[in-house]
């Protein structure tokens, strides 16, 4: 964070000092919350949580280097005391942003927020110093403590913004006031808690209604509900997709042999080609937006298709490629999962077992539930059942509870039988399974909701084939 004295703050946050010899002193140091992450100059905010009180650390963290704690009451060591210690973050976060003069990047969508905001950052880091937001820190908390961690040299703040409800977004908008907003597609992630997705395209618009007049709505052209955003906001409109209107946009798209997009990029600017090192067409509308956003910022076609095509995964467990020492290829797709996410992992891992099915392999797809879809749960698990069998997965391994038999269920009644789809209790029981019937050449997607944990089961078949040294692609 820039250097603010321990006064500053206090009147920033609307707070007042307590054990605080010297208020001039300044936080020199990020701002963490985590007791770990400590270093010193840093600024400690305590949250209270339902396990873990903030407050508890303060005197380890003081100890440790930190200038002060943020804090919701006294704590014996230098403190800032507010009412609301988030709130007192989001306005710091405020004065900052505002303060530093950067130019600020948010971004929304149901699906295909991190690896897109991973995509700009690594592009625009090309022209100038870039923060964005780490993993998917995307809340009320996350976004802010991103934001302070900017400096006077940060010319591009790229921040990642979720929503769980309308006014979500508008109310990060005030924290963090940006210039540029690009909203990726409205689909079905959460849709149990919106209600709809009429609902949830309100709420993804609130970012472009957050714009200014001299900002930009980067608007997805091919998804209808983000394209009709275009009137709910005073911003100048850009927009990127396959359709021919759209200002960025991809022609000849293909697939290559291991499942990498490649295309022909078009901007305003001129077109270039792209070969990216991602994995799935669905990184295609991916790429659009980033070279959108990097177009606006002053970015030439050919720096913008270089970057894309040099860009890699920064973020764990999001289509993760391991090839291990037996030939045996992992794709640990499982931090999280929707059912867009899950058609677009499913058809790339089709894509990438075309290669090894030549060769002998076979394709596997270990799926688990999908969170927060209310009354469209087994419809849409029935679906995606379904769409493994019509993308001729080679197996289907559904773990887990109810959700996981609705998946199986699908796959059975589209034409899968035998073996070819099975429903099994949990991730150990996956692990077996597949340690038993793996072999050389079989390319294995790992995908559920992030409550479910199959990340687990990705890091045990990797260990158990990790023998000699793992080739990472």
């Amino acid at each position: 964070m820039i250097a603010l004295s321990l006064a500053e703050i206090a009147e920033v946050v609307g707070g007042q000092t307590h054990d605080i010899p010297d208020p001039s002193a300044q936080v020199t140091g990020p701002v963490v919350r985590d007791s770990r992450e400590v270093e010193p100059g840093s600024l400690f905010v305590a949250f209270a949580g339902e396990r873990v009180d903030g407050h508890d650390f303060a005197a380890a963290v003081v100890e440790a280097g930190a200038a002060a704690v943020l804090a919701s009451r006294p704590v014996g060591v230098p403190a800032i005391v507010v009412t609301d210690v988030q709130a007192a973050l989001g306005a710091l976060a405020r004065h900052v942003v505002r303060k530093l003069g950067t130019t600020l990047v948010a971004l929304t969508g149901s699906a295909g927020k991190t690896s897109t905001k991973d995509l700009i950052a690594q592009v625009l880091r090309r022209k100038a110093p870039t923060v964005f937001t780490p993993g998917s820190l995307n809340n009320e908390i996350g976004l802010p403590l991103t934001a302070l961690s900017a400096t006077e040299e940060t010319r591009f703040l790229v921040l990642e913004m979720g929503a769980r409800g309308v006014g979500h977004i508008r109310y990060l908008t005030e924290l963090t006031p940006p210039r540029i907003g690009l909203v990726l597609n409205v689909g079905t992630a959460h849709i149990g808690e919106f209600g709809g997705r009429e609902q949830i395209a309100q709420a993804k618009g609130e970012l472009v209604e957050a714009l200014p007049e001299d900002g930009a709505a980067i608007l997805n052209a091919d998804d209808p509900l983000v394209r009709a955003m275009a009137s709910r906001t005073k911003a100048r409109v850009i927009f990127f997709g396959e359709s021919g209107e759209a200002d960025v946009r991809a022609e000849n798209v293909t697939l290559t042999d291991a499942g990498q997009p490649a295309f022909r990029l078009h901007t305003p600017s001129g077109a270039s080609d792209v070969t990216m090192r991602l994995y799935g067409e669905h990184h295609v509308s991916n790429a659009l937006a980033a070279a959108a956003v990097a177009h606006e910022l002053g970015m030439s076609a050919d720096e913008i298709a270089i970057a894309l095509s040099e860009a890699g995964s920064l973020s764990r467990w999001r289509m993760e490629v391991t090839e291990r020492p037996d030939g045996v290829t992992v794709v640990n797709d499982a931090y999280n999962a929707n059912p867009e996410s899950m058609r677009a992992a499913l058809r790339a891992l089709a894509a990438m077992g075309k290669a090894a099915q030549a060769q002998g392999g076979r394709t596997w797809a270990v799926l688990g539930k999908m969170a927060e879809l209310g009354d469209e749960s087994l419809a849409e698990h029935d679906a995606v059942g379904r769409l493994a069998v019509r993308l001729n997965v080679g197996k289907l391994v559904a773990v887990g509870g109810r959700e996981a038999s609705w998946l199986q269920l699908g796959a059975y009644n589209e034409g899968s039988w035998g073996e070819e789809s099975v429903h099994v209790s949990d991730a150990q029981a996956a692990v077996d399974l597949l340690r038993s019937q793996l072999r050389p050449g079989d390319v294995v997607l790992v995908k559920a909701s992030r409550s479910v944990g199959l990340e687990s089961v990705a890091q045990a078949l990797l260990d158990s084939g990790n023998e000699g040294e793992v080739a990472a692609r």
